[in-house]
């Protein structure tokens, strides 16, 4: 065979062209019309050498993020994720053709899940995590349909410094069912201000940091609930220095895992982080892996919990979502066993560090932050009114420079939220400020 990678030989297609009893491939093609046959103007056959090689040039073409200073945030994150990651992550043991959430799921799948849903226990303070859900936004929104079935009401208020994407999806699910979404505002310090919540009040959700970076104070959003629930949406990382919402008593805890060893996929899979009390767990929405043993003894793991319509009655069901996102659980789970609870101390502080040495950069140039509450590694700044124009442009400079906020928040005028990791260097951070001057 000239080239293994074609499936069928001469041979082959002559066999099954008599077959089926037709002279040609040009024959058993004629009843399409002429004009709605596809002109792939595809070159003339290649050893594969000469493909790689031309593949390879195209590839180039492409822009690659590493070439890139980034100080674009806004809830995904450019991370150092180590080669381990994914090599181990991507073992064919683990890769299927079909979404791997069913109940007959492998045994290897199984106990990277329960450890996943350990780790996020431990990160967020909490009692029980799922197996992952699609993402930040919508786990979000499942946590404040989760609060409507335990306490029979049909309020949440969102803090408006929760991510406004995530706000929006909020709606989307919530607003054509009828429930209704109140939104408090923030002080200047940049945390929330707890106004509308009263007794219709199903759930208090907040962000922590929130979108403009700033720490909430989660003991002024629990004693301001009363008897609503709290709803914390968190990003992992910054779990590794702050104290979790867990002990501040938070009765949900969402997020978005793309910190967790996911890539930038400018619009591909992400992870839903979900976790909450155990005396909840039957109105949490997804699957819960266990732990056990067999017949022998030996441990084992199993899905104990699916409250989708398939598996229940449906009108028990919390939920329809139709998948989870089990292999970006896997990779996270196994970014966080490679870091450890020293390594992902070590990004949290790193990330603080950078953001705060860039904003000192920034503030010395004359660039004032805009609100006076701690931030962890994003922060909001004032620009000047050309910004959006200057920030397109810095992109030819290969910089994604900090988010314009005026289209968000336009009560905050000329502003950006700027964003450090632990991967932003001093190199990029002087980049930016000569494309700031």
């Amino acid at each position: 065979m000239n080239y293994p990678y074609i499936p069928h030989t001469d041979e082959d297609i002559r066999a099954m062209l008599e077959f089926i009893g037709v002279s040609s491939v040009e024959e058993l093609f004629s009843s399409i019309p002429v004009s709605a046959r596809s002109s792939l103007n595809l070159p003339k056959s290649k050893d594969e050498f000469s493909v790689f090689k031309r593949l390879k040039e195209i590839s180039e073409m492409n822009t690659s993020l590493e070439d890139y200073a980034v100080f674009l945030g806004a809830g995904v994150y450019k991370r150092y994720v180590p080669t381990v990651v994914y090599d181990l992550a991507m073992k064919p043991d683990f890769l299927t053709a079909y979404t791997p959430y069913q109940a007959e799921v492998s045994q290897g799948t199984l106990q990277a899940l329960f450890e996943y849903q350990t780790m996020i226990c431990e990160l967020t303070g909490m009692e029980v995590a799922n197996a992952s859900m699609y993402d930040g936004a919508t786990a979000l929104a499942e946590a404040a349909l989760m609060s409507f079935r335990l306490t029979g009401k049909e309020k949440v208020v969102v803090a408006r410094s929760v991510h406004p994407e995530y706000r929006a999806v909020l709606r989307t699910y919530l607003e054509k069912r009828g429930f209704t979404v109140v939104e408090a505002g923030y002080d200047e310090t940049g945390r929330v201000l707890l106004e509308e919540v009263d007794e219709e009040t199903a759930a208090i959700a907040i962000q922590y940091p929130n979108f403009f970076g700033i720490i909430e104070d989660l003991d002024y959003v629990r004693s301001r609930s009363g008897n609503a629930l709290l709803i914390v949406v968190v990003e992992p990382v910054s779990l590794a220095l702050l104290e979790p919402p867990g002990s501040y008593g938070a009765d949900i805890v969402v997020g978005e895992g793309q910190s967790l060893g996911l890539p930038m996929w400018f619009g591909g899979y992400s992870l839903g982080i979900f976790a909450t009390r155990e005396k909840y767990v039957r109105q949490m929405p997804g699957r819960l892996i266990g732990q056990t043993v067999d017949q022998d003894g030996s441990v084992t793991y199993t899905m104990i919990l699916q409250t989708r319509e398939q598996h229940i009655r449906r009108a028990r069901a919390t939920s329809n979502i139709c998948s989870n996102h089990a292999h970006a659980a896997l990779i996270a789970a196994v970014y966080m066993s490679v870091m450890g609870p020293d390594g992902l101390k070590e990004v949290a502080r790193r990330s603080y560090s950078a953001a705060h040495y860039l904003q000192e950069r920034l503030e010395d140039m004359g660039f004032k932050l805009c609100f006076s509450g701690e931030f962890f590694s994003e922060f909001v700044f004032n620009v000047p009114e050309d910004y959006p124009e200057r920030w397109k442009r810095m992109m030819e400079k290969r910089i994604l420079g900090p988010l314009p906020l005026k289209g968000f928040y336009p009560e905050l005028g000329d502003t950006a939220l700027a964003c450090a990791t632990e991967v932003t260097s001093k190199e990029d951070i002087e980049k930016l400020l000569e494309a700031m001057k």
